[in-house]
């Protein structure tokens, strides 16, 4: 999620649990604990593909997070004592503070490794875009009145209000990605297609209107479904490059990428340069995460040693209110397969020198 969700959430925890005692120091010291898993975007990990599937890994695990809140609780303990509270609940307050920063990161699209050093897929439950106001706003009306009228007598109940919403909030998406995902497995069964994968994930800043896709050899299907809808699904074809891949069976750096993504990718040729494409983030036809794998040398692929990103734009708005018009009139017809085919046609920029 973004930091100052993560910010808000770590303050509402410890606001909950130490305000009593700390005041309006819970609602800064949990802002900061809050945010202290993300500082890993600070490591070079020595190319594009590399920063992208490290981030989250040592610094988002379950592991080392508890390993820290007892280094930390023993560090407060150690060189400042508060006999209000207990050891235990001061531990207690910093693991909850900590782990709830990978565990919300988890219900996003991305990918957490929440059981580093051990190498599963990453977590991504997809149930919440990166930035959802709905699920902020309560944490964030929170910490302002603790911040304006202190943590005391009613305004000591906020951030445990909040954190009910929020959580209640949540909840609530995981039953929008099984509305989403049965709709989209009913029509698959009715056209007899058989799907190699299914991920699912909700549009940009909301939860009602939902992106599915479904892995389909050389191909990809893409839906949209709202809750708000009473026909059954479009299917999108879109051509997903996978024989390309082929060209990349010798790279680490396409492997590793293929693991944290669980596959969910797509390749294209874009004059002489291999690109691979994370079609799981971002919207159809705008992906944050592509990358130039490879350059067409004499009728061979010559593979990159160091992976860039390509440049991404802001996103259009005029493609957002469409979607938020679809959210509630299913008659609206979002153009997938035409901004898809955008991704094979747009001019490559790259800063890559010969």
């Amino acid at each position: 999620m973004d930091s100052i969700t993560q910010a808000v959430l770590g303050a509402s925890i410890q606001g909950a649990l130490l305000g009593r005692w700390q005041g309006r120091k819970a609602l800064l010291y949990g802002a900061i604990l809050g945010t202290l898993p993300d500082l890993d975007v600070v490591i070079d990990y020595g190319d594009a593909v590399a920063d992208m599937t490290y981030h989250r890994g040592f610094s988002h695990s379950l592991f080392f997070l508890s390993g820290l809140a007892l280094l930390l609780t023993w560090l407060t303990r150690r060189f400042r004592h508060n006999p209000g509270y207990s050891s235990q609940h001061l531990f207690l307050t910093i693991w909850l503070v900590l782990i709830t920063h990978p565990l919300l990161d988890s219900f996003t699209s991305y990918g957490t490794q929440l059981l580093w050093p051990l190498t599963p897929i990453p977590t991504a439950w997809s149930s919440i875009f990166i930035i959802d106001p709905l699920y902020t706003v309560p944490l964030c009306i929170a910490v302002a009145l603790g911040l304006l009228l202190g943590l005391r007598d009613k305004a000591a109940k906020a951030p445990a209000l909040a954190l009910l919403i929020s959580s209640l909030y949540l909840a609530s998406t995981l039953g929008g990605k099984y509305m989403a995902e049965q709709r989209v497995e009913a029509e698959l069964a009715r056209q007899g297609i058989q799907a190699q994968q299914l991920f699912s994930t909700p549009t940009p800043f909301n939860s009602l209107l939902w992106r599915v896709i479904v892995l389909d050899g050389e191909d990809y299907h893409e839906a949209l479904v709202s809750w708000f809808d009473d026909a059954p699904p479009t299917l999108e074809r879109i051509p997903r490059g996978t024989h390309l891949a082929a060209a990349l069976a010798d790279s680490p750096a396409h492997a590793r990428l293929a693991w944290f993504t669980d596959g969910v990718l797509r390749y294209d040729q874009l004059g002489e340069q291999l690109v691979v494409t994370d079609i799981r983030l971002g919207m159809t036809g705008f992906h944050p995460f592509r990358f130039d794998f490879a350059t067409l040398e004499n009728g061979q692929w010559r593979l990159h040693n160091e992976i860039q990103r390509l440049p991404t734009e802001r996103g259009d708005l005029s493609r957002l209110k469409l979607l938020w018009s679809r959210t509630w009139q299913p008659d609206v017809q979002v153009p997938l397969l035409a901004w898809a085919e955008e991704l094979r046609r747009a001019p490559l920029a790259s800063s890559r020198t010969p």
